[in-house]
């Protein structure tokens, strides 16, 4: 490992020249996923001077990515490359004198994420922890001598000499999740760990889930966000924000009483005497939550919501240094935006304008603020917002992308046949002639709170430059359209959404773009699902890819990570079997799909577990339609294997390829470079 020193680092950026005069950009290939470098988690120095971020890159030798943390100069002119290991390093935080950097990283510990502090003035990064359960959120103390830090609890460790598996003990309601695999009874809680004595105390022991601590301006309180209902805390969607003295032995202290989450990051007003949270929508809406701002006196008091009349989802509030106006952020119909309210309440202030999104935000005391912003044409990059203007700070891919051709991304908008207006982006494939008909597809987004929109899509860029037109639908149960458009579709799933896919398909074919006999879909996640919904209802898509989809619904009850969501929104199946039944249509209807479909997904999946994709690889090859299915071993929901993502894009193109373009018989491109 090199030495993680600042100065022989020091560089000068400057902007890249595009390509010589004369020369040619090239389409997107493949390989060039492992060129793309990922930009995010912007933290202002105290003095104003500095942003550290993390650009994380991907190694097609190693199969794997790194995150490493860099730090330009507010000005631009110097960025620095502060730490280069082999492991990733992450969540990059300035001590409140400005002093260290620090930041989370497993190197050299084997035991989860440890804390470590680069002193600026030189020198290596030097482990400051060592302990057992790795560090999953810290927060730096006002006065520099202590970090509030959220781990999990240790399990006992057996007979470390015997080597043999154990039973998996299960007792929890809510027992298995994504990633996390089956769960125990262990907890995450908060802790005080002291930079002088290196020693660590539980601040919240007991069976609760503790996050996203925040401390007073004082140093004296930490707020929180904790579900402590009474009973099983997994049969409730509810959650609240707490304070508790900064010491061991302390009580904490519920500062809200909502039946649903309040949800924390929070932020202190500068005098102490308030604290900016998020509410969300009733409890039965898990799976469609719109958080709204809000305010609580911090001694205790009555709530106020600040941005109700704005019905949009709000995210990491932030008051302004003379406590007079909240910053946050909110998401906006397929964008994303710096918000500004005062205090106490009003109009909704928009800094900057634009079709992009807004990832994320760091702030100073004196009013400094950086941004991570992407649009459909630029990957994410670290920008100063100074009144009204975005000045970018952060050129980590300027070099790729000005050896390459981007496709027009626009807005487009139609209505369904029951009236609804939906909202999307049209991508027009590169090299795009006005009057002429181009394969289609439909490219459904999962969630299904989420939304498409104008950040960065390397997928529909590489679709883009095989020769395609993309189609992304927000339907309803998307978000950025209002608490009621993401609801409309509570316990009915796969009518009102198909109905505005397709009324966007049909869009796409009445301007002339679509060719109506070239028209593909496909979307991972509740994507996978809703095409599942769609290819049983509709026989007019001549390709199809379903990834980590399902479709025989009721399979799913036990299976996955849902279980309150089912209880709550569709019933017992025991209580609702008729429900389950009509939203498990398309098993149910698998005869009525002609669709030639590829099913994909990770064998480790507890989100929408692969037998999902299995069940209907197997209807459609019972029934002798074409189809394949492909399992990806050892993977979650989401692939982490570069090489599996890479393999998931290649056949993603081949396989539209094979039946949208016959004639061509295309095979997919792209070499590792």
């Amino acid at each position: 490992m090199r030495p993680l020193t600042l100065a022989p680092i020091l560089a000068v950026v400057c902007s890249i020249a595009v390509y010589a005069q004369g020369t040619p950009k090239r389409p997107i290939r493949i390989g060039d996923m492992y060129r793309l470098k990922t930009v995010g988690a912007p933290e202002i120095s105290p003095d104003g001077q500095w942003v550290a971020y993390t650009v994380t890159t991907t190694d097609s030798a190693k199969d794997k990515t790194d995150t490493d943390i860099w730090m330009t100069s507010w000005d631009g002119s110097q960025t620095i490359q502060v730490t280069s290991s082999p492991d990733a390093e992450s969540t990059p935080r300035w001590s409140p004198d400005g002093r260290y950097l620090s930041f989370l990283s497993s190197r050299q510990a084997g035991k989860g994420a440890q804390l470590w502090l680069l002193d600026r003035r030189g020198g290596e990064a030097n482990r400051v922890t060592e302990l057992k359960s790795g560090i999953r959120e810290y927060e730096w103390s006002p006065d520099g001598r202590r970090v509030a830090l959220v781990m999990e609890d240790v399990a006992p460790e057996g007979d470390s000499a015997a080597k043999k598996p154990k039973p998996i003990v299960i007792d929890r309601y809510h027992f298995k999740s994504d990633a996390a695999g089956y769960l125990d009874s262990a907890r995450s809680h908060l802790y005080l760990f002291d930079l002088a004595t290196r020693t660590t105390a539980v601040l919240t022991p007991g069976g609760y889930d503790e996050r996203s601590p925040v401390w007073s301006p004082d140093g004296r309180w930490i707020a929180f966000e904790s579900s402590r209902s009474d009973g099983d805390v997994d049969r409730s969607n509810n959650s609240d924000v707490f304070v508790i003295e900064a010491r061991s032995g302390e009580t904490p202290r519920r500062l809200t009483t909502f039946e649903g989450p309040d949800a924390c990051p929070c932020a202190w007003s500068p005098d102490g005497s308030s604290i900016a949270y998020l509410q969300g929508s009733d409890a039965k809406y898990s799976a469609y939550n719109e958080e709204r701002l809000a305010v609580v006196p911090a001694a205790g008091g009555s709530p106020r919501l600040l941005t109700e009349t704005l019905d949009r989802p709000i995210a990491s509030p932030r008051f302004t240094s003379d406590g007079k106006a909240i910053v946050f952020l909110y998401t906006d119909d397929r964008a994303r935006y710096v918000g500004e309210i005062d205090a106490a309440g009003g109009a909704v202030r928009k800094p900057v304008d634009g079709r992009r999104v807004i990832g994320a935000i760091a702030m100073t005391a004196d009013g400094r603020m950086a941004v991570q912003a992407s649009t459909a044409t630029q990957p994410p990059e670290i920008y100063a917002l100074e009144g009204r203007t975005l000045r970018q700070l952060s050129h980590e891919n300027d070099t790729w992308l000005s050896e390459v051709e981007l496709a027009t991304t626009e807005d487009v908008s139609f209505k369904a046949k029951d009236g609804n207006e939906a909202h999307g982006l049209l991508v027009k494939p590169v090299g795009y002639i006005a009057g002429q008909r181009y394969p289609l597809l439909l490219r459904i987004h999962g969630g299904p709170n989420g939304q498409d929109q104008h950040s960065f899509s390397f997928e529909r860029e590489l679709f883009a430059a095989d020769g395609y037109a993309v189609l992304n639908v927000n339907y309803r149960g998307s978000n950025g359209r209002g608490e009621k458009y993401q609801q409309a579709i509570y316990a009915d799933w796969g009518s009102k959404e198909v109905m505005d896919l397709l009324a966007g398909v049909d869009y796409a074919v009445s301007i002339g773009i679509a060719d109506p006999n070239r028209l593909g879909i496909g979307g991972w996640s509740y994507g996978g699902i809703l095409t599942d919904y769609t290819i049983a209802t509709t026989t007019r898509f001549k390709a199809a890819i379903s990834g980590a989809g399902s479709a025989l619904q009721l399979s799913m009850y036990g299976s996955d990570q849902y279980i309150y969501q089912y209880d709550t929104e569709v019933g017992p199946p025991w209580k609702a079997q008729d429900r389950w039944i009509k939203l498990s249509y398309p098993f149910f209807h698998a005869d009525r799909i002609t669709t030639p479909t590829l099913f994909m997904g990770g064998d480790k999946d507890f989100n929408v577990p692969v037998i999902g994709g299995e069940q209907m690889y197997q209807a459609l090859r019972s029934l002798n339609v074409p189809t394949q299915l492909i399992v990806y071993p050892n993977q979650h929901h989401g692939l982490s294997l570069p090489s599996f993502n890479y393999d998931r894009l290649q056949r993603y193109v081949a396989w539209y390829d094979k039946y949208l373009k016959p004639a061509a018989a295309v095979q997919a491109g792209g070499t590792k470079p």
